[in-house]
């Protein structure tokens, strides 16, 4: 399915950061303004196992492609807060080009 780990890590770091916006626009305001907690229970549940993916996937590309802890953890930090996942993105196009 996916030809390299950089191409592997590259779709499930736009997947994961998609789950997030979906739980954080559609499923919190569903609990909260529309008394439905089940959203969050089913897109929490579904957002959490990308996010445990990715974290696998970032680890296995810092081993792979020997990329430096700091830029891991930058990488991880934009992942916790909504539409810095498109900067996850940019930075790791930026390291594709050194590889």
């Amino acid at each position: 399915m996916f030809r390299t780990k950089f191409s592997q890590f590259r779709t499930i770091s736009i997947v994961e950061g998609i789950s997030y916006l979906v739980l954080v626009f559609f499923a919190m305001p569903m609990k909260y303004f529309f008394d439905e907690p089940m959203a969050t229970k089913i897109f929490g549940m579904i957002h959490g196992i990308f996010f445990i993916i990715f974290c696998i996937a970032l680890y296995g590309a810092m081993k792979k492609y020997k990329w430096k802890f700091i830029f891991c953890l930058k990488l991880f930090i934009y992942s916790l807060i909504p539409f810095l996942f498109i900067l996850i993105e940019k930075e790791i196009l930026k390291k594709r080009e050194s590889i």
